[in-house]
């Protein structure tokens, strides 16, 4: 781990088998796991707490300050999972008082120039492209895909095993498994492609599929919908976790499917 051409605080904890590249910094109260590899040029501030295994590419910022002037300098953190991968100039704050943490789960993928807010709470295996951006207090389920350019709206939640199209504007909520596109954001699918890909059976895709069918292209309203499904749907915990999401949904969920 030795470096002298890069700056390491005293007090940092950082394991022997970390490889720090020349001209990075990193701060007091970090702690960064075995086999994680530092790019040149890469900034790891007060709060970090980094896992094993990742890799962290040049010009990335991790647990800076948050863009919140409620922000009072209260101890907080951003804690990145292992086999975590931040690419260039990736921006990560830390937390706030709210949550007292920002959080990237394991085995993800942040593209170049993303900005992950404070606050933020990302499950594992989520991949995010190029300059996707979420703002303060987002919650993002495991197996998340945002594709290029896609801005999510503070206190959006998005669902476990969804996709969200290329330069999406996310105001509402995203449920599970759902593909998510156009302008407003509207439901184009089920994430079949993905679901397939993760091992689930064709008779649960169907039920998802159905499920949504209901939801976003019948003529109910979602309390309508929801009532339908319980009554009409067999139960399985896909159908009670989609239920549960739109229940609890503080922003509302997004559009249904439309065709002009």
């Amino acid at each position: 781990m030795n470096q002298p051409l890069s700056y390491v605080h005293p007090g940092a904890k950082v394991a022997k088998t970390v490889v720090l590249e020349p001209f990075s910094t990193i701060d007091n109260n970090v702690k960064i796991g075995e086999g994680t590899w530092i790019g040149s040029n890469v900034t790891i501030l007060e709060g970090a707490r980094i896992g094993k295994n990742c890799s962290i590419f040049p010009g990335a910022v991790i647990s800076g300050v948050p863009q919140d002037l409620k922000f009072n300098g209260e101890e907080t953190t951003a804690e990145i999972g292992d086999n975590t991968v931040i690419r260039e100039c990736v921006t990560i704050n830390r937390g706030t008082s709210d949550r007292n943490k920002t959080v990237i789960g394991k085995n993800c993928l942040i593209m170049a120039y993303s900005h992950i807010a404070h606050d933020c709470q990302v499950g594992d295996y989520s991949i995010f492209s190029n300059n996707s951006t979420l703002a303060g207090h987002v919650t993002v389920g495991t197996h998340v895909t945002l594709a290029g350019m896609v801005a999510v709206h503070q206190f959006c939640h998005i669902g476990r095993h969804s996709f969200v199209a290329g330069g999406s504007l996310v105001r509402k909520d995203i449920p599970p498994y759902v593909k998510a596109a156009r302008e407003p954001l509207s439901y184009v699918g089920i994430n079949s492609v993905g679901l397939r890909r993760r091992g689930f059976e064709a008779d649960t895709i169907k039920s998802i599929q159905n499920i949504y069918r209901i939801l976003f292209q019948m003529k109910f309203n979602n309390t309508q919908a929801m009532r339908y499904i319980e009554a009409e749907v067999e139960a399985t915990k896909e159908r009670d976790e989609i239920l549960s999401f739109i229940q609890n949904s503080k922003r509302g969920i997004m559009k249904g499917y439309f065709t002009n």
